[in-house]
């Protein structure tokens, strides 16, 4: 029932930023949490950044100071700001969502990927030396 549509991503040169998009639609009620992963080829798809109800958020110690995660809930769209865009950033890049229910387990593992159960088709985000 939800569904998940990424934008934004591209190619950028190092030091470069993007902004990608998240639009979310389907929701009976608001997801409980919501997050950006990314998948390097042949790695596991591992949290980058994720903001939950009460507008806290979480950053990956690999992106911190450097992408931000933020929502516009009118619109429906979380956000995350790229800057200082690195090569080993290449990488796909998705957008996932919670259950709307509480859960603590949630909140503090937002950025596990096995706490989401809706997620885009991806967005690809290639950086350049």
């Amino acid at each position: 029932q939800v569904q998940l549509v990424e934008s934004g991503g591209g190619s950028v040169q190092s030091g470069g930023s993007l902004r990608l998009s998240c639009l979310a639609s389907g929701y009976t009620y608001r997801s409980y949490c919501m997050g950006w992963f990314r998948q390097f080829p042949g790695k596991e798809r591992e949290g980058v950044a994720a903001v939950c109800y009460d507008g806290s958020t979480r950053a990956a110690d690999s992106v911190k100071g450097r992408f931000t995660i933020s929502q516009d809930n009118a619109k429906s769209t979380v956000y995350l700001q790229m800057n200082s865009l690195k090569p080993e950033d290449t990488a796909m890049y998705y957008c996932a969502a919670t259950d709307a229910s509480y859960n603590v387990r949630t909140y503090y593992n937002r950025l596990v990927s096995r706490a989401y159960k809706y997620w885009g088709p991806g967005t690809q985000v290639t950086v350049s030396s």
